[in-house]
């Protein structure tokens, strides 16, 4: 039975949209490219930044680490604020806090950024968070969801991985993990199914329903 539960960050516990969105803005100026298109800047939620950079950008590595560098100048001191709580999640956090579960964050974000977030706004009820670092390859490499683990002393028998994106879905894969993906975060459904998601929760009652009372897929 499922008794911890490792949650991705943007898109799966906050909407980070803005912060996001408007950090890569400020990234790209600094190349001449001024980026107005929405869906477009959206595709950089979930997957490592380097990756987003090179891939929809067609940037050379120095350049995609530059840009990296550059859009943390942004995100760090501002965009991290720029979020806002997804209605229902503080309910689902505290019915499972008093239900036993336990909680982690893993998030590609750097591991500074993602333990100044765990303690902002979940301090007592989630007690772990591991982001990207020199120890942790992003995901959807297993190394954080991994790390969670250990430090919350549990093993991929009785967890599961949250997550919004076609990257969770893989990470979770890679980790040996099963998956439930949520369809409130930056990806729509089809998007979900199409990468392989079997199970779409459309809102966090549903979601601590499914695992309150083990059902959750």
């Amino acid at each position: 039975m499922i008794q911890t539960v490792l949650f991705d960050f943007d898109g799966t516990l906050f909407d980070t949209g803005e912060g996001i969105l408007r950090s890569v803005q400020y990234a790209l100026e600094g190349f001449g490219i001024h980026e107005t298109d929405t869906a477009r800047l959206r595709k950089f939620v979930g997957p490592p930044l380097l990756d987003s950079f090179s891939e929809l950008y067609a940037m050379q590595p120095a350049q995609a680490r530059a840009a990296t560098e550059r859009y943390r100048e942004r995100y760090q001191p501002i965009g991290v604020y720029e979020c806002e709580i997804y209605p229902g999640i503080p309910e689902l956090l505290l019915r499972l806090q008093q239900a036993g579960f336990r909680m982690a964050i893993v998030s590609n974000k750097a591991d500074p950024a993602v333990q100044l977030i765990r303690t902002l706004y979940f301090d007592g009820i989630i007690d772990v968070a591991v982001g990207e670092s020199s120890a942790c390859a992003k995901k959807p490499a297993p190394d954080m969801v991994l790390a969670a683990l250990q430090r919350l002393g549990s093993t991929a028998d009785d967890a599961i991985y949250l997550g919004d994106s076609e990257v969770d879905l893989q990470t979770a894969r890679n980790s040996g993990l099963p998956c439930a993906t949520v369809g409130w975060g930056f990806r729509t459904e089809a998007e979900l199914r199409a990468a392989g998601a079997q199970t779409v929760y459309h809102s966090p009652e549903a979601l601590g329903k499914a695992l309150l009372n083990g059902s959750i897929q």
